[in-house]
């Protein structure tokens, strides 16, 4: 299932049970017949509107945030948002897909937020102002699209958009029972648990529950309301090393429904793992420049994948763009190599929403309809190393020939993003764990190498501050580093002959991207997964964005032959002149 979840609003919660709403209910009713009035929509002798689609979010939530034992935030909220695209031309040549796509607002008329109550004329009214809206801009827009094709040329014209045939899924959407109070007094108590670790100055627990009613309906004759249920909690800490220099880290554990919720004892458990991981840390030798064998274990081959992989099985579209403008867009860097070897022959991968679970564990990653009324379908993109297909929306792009219902998440000039789903990586001749050791030990006598490094977690999704990441992309640039940096490590070890693990920090991957993952060595038979919220912005950054898409991805630990990791080149920040309060000094 799909949960297109506004970060910036608080999720919900619920009392008591709500009885599931009928299959035909006042908001359909009201878009649907504000739809068909919407067809007549004509603007003098210019043309009227090929596509309509409507879009409401009916999102009842709950949010508690904690820190060091105290309750600092506790409120329920309750909205419905909506959205509204309106299409003109044709599906071969349409007002998107250009630089100004969007960006053209002839009048004020804007409704605003849906009301919540039960008014089908106040429903009908909001669609209607955001529609005249949509319509006066999208001509605009492809008037102003048509002007600059006059002086721009393009080498392979692609259609605006696709059509896709029409879809009804009107499922039964109910409230979950949510006691308040009592999250209220597990983040207290979870939070709490920081105070025992002294190197990390800042900390908070987050709690989350939201219950949405996703509506959608558009003119081709699709109809939608489907339940979007997600809690999470989520742990996060900073600390300060002996030299200085600051240190973040964050759990997130993601569950659907009450029957997945985590034990009381596991939330303690994942909340104690942060302050331990953020101590050991902390208290950690900087290490020196590396090259060598690196090996990514567990958890960090799992966020490698999702970080380097998922995030370039999509292609990003460039616009039309206005005569002499320049307008830099972050394509995929696997854009080009259909047909070509990305991984090793032995390795293929799947991303299939419709898997629900994997070894007895619920999936995330499942949903029934992306963003644009599309059923999702399994996609095969790696196939014994080669890179067969792109994960496609309605947009058409260079190397796909129909959506596959992967639009997760909004885009730009009038487009959804493609995003992951359920992502399976899988290692045809995968080694045991433990024979996958011996290999890379094997590799370090063979080379003379005094260690070696593994990783065992990545920062990612990361929970630094912008501020943070602005420092770190500036030093990997001063460094000479790749264009699209990936995460840095955080739980590293150099890992000596005699088997002794020593952890360490300080480091970050020099020249590693998408197309290093060809040079990987040998994979473990043994999978882990791994789940988190993807938003699309740089490193996953935790809080940032509107709309995130819930993605798994499993995946085998990986051995690498030959990585770089250079030291860091950070700012260290002074501490504190006087030690915290309560603290004993001799």
């Amino acid at each position: 299932m799909r949960l297109r979840l506004a970060v910036a609003v608080f999720a919900v919660a619920m009392t008591a049970a709500q009885a599931p709403l009928a299959a035909s209910d006042m908001l359909l009713d009201a878009m649907r017949a504000e739809l068909d009035r919407s067809r007549a929509l004509r603007l003098g002798d210019l043309e009227p509107p090929y596509y309509i689609e409507y879009t409401i979010e009916d999102i009842t939530g709950y949010g508690a945030v904690a820190s060091m034992g105290g309750l600092i935030e506790a409120r329920p909220d309750r909205v419905r948002a909506s959205a509204v695209q309106v299409r003109v031309g044709s599906y071969k040549f349409d007002n998107t897909n250009y630089v100004g796509t969007d960006y053209f607002s002839p009048g004020r008329n804007d409704a605003g937020r849906l009301v919540l109550d039960a008014a089908p004329q106040l429903i009908r009214r909001h669609f209607w102002l955001a529609t005249d809206r949509a319509y006066k801009r999208a001509l605009e827009g492809i008037a102003r699209k048509r002007s600059a094709m006059k002086n721009v040329a393009q080498d392979e014209p692609l259609d605006d958009f696709r059509p896709a045939p029409p879809i009804e899924l009107v499922r039964d959407v109910t409230l979950n029972k949510l006691d308040q109070e009592a999250w209220n007094s597990r983040v207290r108590s979870l939070s709490a648990l920081m105070r025992s670790y002294p190197e990390v100055f800042n900390s908070s627990v987050e709690f989350r529950n939201t219950q949405n009613a996703h509506y959608f309906a558009n003119t081709e004759g699709s109809k939608l309301r489907l339940p979007e249920k997600i809690s999470y909690l989520r742990v996060r800490g900073r600390a300060r090393a002996g030299d200085g220099t600051e240190l973040w880290h964050s759990s997130t554990i993601i569950w659907r429904t009450p029957a997945a919720e985590p034990s009381g004892n596991n939330l303690t458990a994942a909340t104690e793992q942060v302050g331990r991981e953020l101590t050991a840390a902390a208290r950690a030798a900087v290490a020196d420049a590396y090259v060598g064998p690196v090996l990514f274990e567990g958890k960090a081959a799992a966020q490698l994948f999702a970080e380097l992989l998922a995030r370039n099985v999509m292609v990003t579209r460039r616009p039309v763009n206005e005569p002499g403008m320049s307008l830099p867009v972050a394509g995929s860097e696997l854009e080009n190599r259909l047909g070509s070897r990305v991984l090793p022959e032995w390795m293929s991968v799947v991303d299939d929403p419709t898997r629900m679970e994997w070894n007895g564990q619920p999936l995330i990653g499942h949903y029934e309809a992306d963003m644009e009324g599309v059923r999702p379908v399994p996609v095969e993109l790696i196939a014994k190393g080669v890179l067969k297909n792109f994960l496609a929306t309605r947009q058409p792009v260079k190397g796909s020939t129909s959506s596959n219902g992967r639009a997760r998440l909004p885009g730009a000039f009038g487009a959804r993003s493609a995003a992951c789903s359920n992502l399976f990586v899988e290692a045809a001749e995968g080694l045991p764990l433990s024979a996958l050791r011996a290999k890379f030990m094997d590799m370090l006598k063979s080379r003379g190498k005094p260690y070696g490094i593994v990783v065992k977690a990545m920062d990612f999704p990361s929970s630094a501050s912008i501020v943070d990441l602005r420092r770190l992309a500036a030093g990997m640039a001063r460094g000479g580093g790749e264009a699209r940096p990936v995460s840095t490590p955080f739980e590293i070890y150099r890992v000596y002959p005699d088997g002794r693990e020593e952890r360490v920090r300080g480091l970050r991957f020099r020249g590693l991207g998408v197309r290093s993952l060809k040079d990987i060595q040998a994979a473990s038979r043994e999978q882990t997964l791994f789940e988190y919220l993807e938003n699309g912005v740089p490193w996953a950054l935790v809080g940032i964005g509107n709309y995130v898409a819930e993605t798994s991805v499993v995946a085998p630990s990986v051995l690498f032959d030959d990585l770089e990791l250079e030291r860091m080149d950070a700012e260290r920040l002074r501490p504190p002149i006087v030690p915290p309060p309560g603290t004993v000094t001799r």
